[in-house]
């Protein structure tokens, strides 16, 4: 996976920001072994070179919020429009524009049954450019959300991830999200990283609340704290959406044995013809064959597989995807 723009070194550091996103820098160093300098310079250089964003998630399927993913097929003049405004949207992730753009996929995330009223059967059927929406609801998730995957590549030893992963600290109370949170969970979803005295600034709470609230919320599994970079500065330059149709009878061993191949970024059970969704990354359109015709085919129960490679990405995860 080396590159000559970033080496191993950048890749354990994004590994490890995916295990541990608020992990100082001098805790990281130390467990890579490099200064905390050589660690801040790596980090602000992925930051501005390969779009790397460290931010607060809230995990709907711990807070019980349903997750639908929508395929939207439109006309070739009206889709980038259409996922320019989706990517806008507080209640959206994944806006993807799919073959030959003129198809966008989107990620719901609504906090309300109204918010997905509002955007399905109010915003959507009155754009003119839209020729169809497909709904597909996620019913389980076999990999991605709060699991990396850039750590399938291990990049960092198994000592050194265990060194670097957080203890678990059981819940006091179920994941919920209150409504004073709003402040706290705004800033930690434009910086996973941000300070506790700069969320002391921008909440109005004290040092010590900030740092409980985001210990309840982090341990609760309400919130946790996500990476996201651009994969094909690491060599990794095709990516494509798969719409899997599988047995019924074997829709959960292949949900679990595509979790574990490393083009897989990630895989849900889903409503709908296809009975299974991934992202797959891989390192060209031969590797993507090779997956498609070995990795995958060879699983018993894939009756068919419809892949739609990615054209342009609008939004990965809270905040549009900057131009490059």
């Amino acid at each position: 996976m080396e590159t000559d723009t970033f080496d191993d070194l950048d890749l354990q550091l994004l590994h490890a920001l995916e295990i541990d996103g608020r992990a100082s820098f001098s805790r990281i160093a130390g467990v890579l072994g490099v200064s905390d300098q050589t660690v801040a310079r790596r980090f602000r250089r992925l930051r501005a070179e390969a779009g790397l964003r460290v931010v607060g998630v809230r995990d709907t399927r711990r807070l019980g919020l349903d997750e639908w993913m929508l395929r939207l097929r439109c006309a070739p003049d009206g889709a980038e429009a259409i996922a320019t405004a989706l990517a806008r949207r507080p209640d959206t992730a994944w806006v993807h524009l799919t073959s030959a753009g003129t198809e966008v996929v989107c990620m719901t995330v609504p906090r309300t049954q109204d918010d997905y009223d509002d955007l399905l059967f109010g915003k959507l059927l009155r754009t003119r450019k839209l020729v169809d929406i497909t709904a597909h609801q996620l019913m389980h998730r076999f990999f991605g959300g709060r699991t990396g995957w850039i750590g399938k590549h291990r990049p960092l030893t198994d000592a050194q991830a265990a060194a670097l992963t957080p203890a678990e600290e059981p819940a006091s109370a179920p994941a919920r999200i209150v409504p004073d949170d709003a402040p706290l969970l705004a800033a930690l979803k434009a910086d996973g990283r941000v300070s506790y005295p700069e969320l002391r600034r921008l909440t109005g709470r004290s040092e010590s609340s900030v740092k409980r609230r985001v210990a309840a919320l982090l341990g609760s599994g309400a919130l946790y704290i996500d990476t996201e970079y651009d994969t094909a500065r690491f060599g990794f330059t095709t990516a494509a959406m798969l719409w899997v149709t599988v047995a019924p009878g074997a829709l959960d061993a292949v949900g679990r044995a595509m979790a574990g191949h490393p083009e897989v970024a990630h895989v849900s059970a889903i409503t709908g013809s296809a009975n299974l969704m991934a992202s797959v990354l891989t390192r060209d359109t031969a590797e993507l064959y090779a997956y498609l015709s070995g990795g995958l085919g060879a699983l018993d129960g894939v009756r068919h597989v419809e892949s739609a490679p990615y054209v342009r990405r609008f939004k990965e995860l809270t905040y549009p995807r900057p131009l490059r």
